[in-house]
């Protein structure tokens, strides 16, 4: 068993239940509480595990809206407009993209005015950005 075949098999484990606990995680992908203990370790000291998230569906959210967010930007303004939305609270994450749009972003309101005040308004103001393209979750089906 090799060691990128037991680093999938850990992450496999914590993608379909990022709470589970080291035994868990053990017995699910075959191997010792040790090993899971020092996989996930070096796995978040290399950056291949950026963090844990619960699964959220935006229907069931009392009091919060989620959108994802198509943003494009001026290329010569691309890291102010980075640096803006990592310190904005609404944006929950954030991600560059290689498809219509240059940057993608995960962001969360009370409900959808405020959520549309934040795209319109606060994201669409920073200096760099030229156009959002928001998509509002609806239903989670998975």
């Amino acid at each position: 068993m090799g060691t990128l075949d037991t680093e999938r098999r850990i992450l496999s484990v914590l993608e379909e239940d990022a709470q589970a606990s080291y035994g868990e995680i053990a017995d699910r992908a075959g191997v010792s509480k040790p090993t899971v203990r020092k996989y996930i370790q070096q796995m978040e000291e290399d950056g291949v595990i950026v963090g844990y998230s619960a699964e959220v569906d935006p229907k069931k959210l009392s009091g919060q809206s989620i959108a994802i967010v198509g943003i494009e930007v001026e290329s010569e303004r691309y890291v102010e407009v980075t640096r803006a939305l990592k310190g904005m609270d609404a944006v929950e994450a954030l991600y560059t993209s290689s498809g219509d749009h240059m940057l993608m972003a995960e962001v969360r309101a009370r409900d959808g005015d405020a959520l549309g005040d934040v795209i319109n308004d606060t994201i669409l103001d920073i200096d760099g950005v030229t156009a959002t393209h928001p998509s509002f979750l609806q239903e989670r089906l998975k």
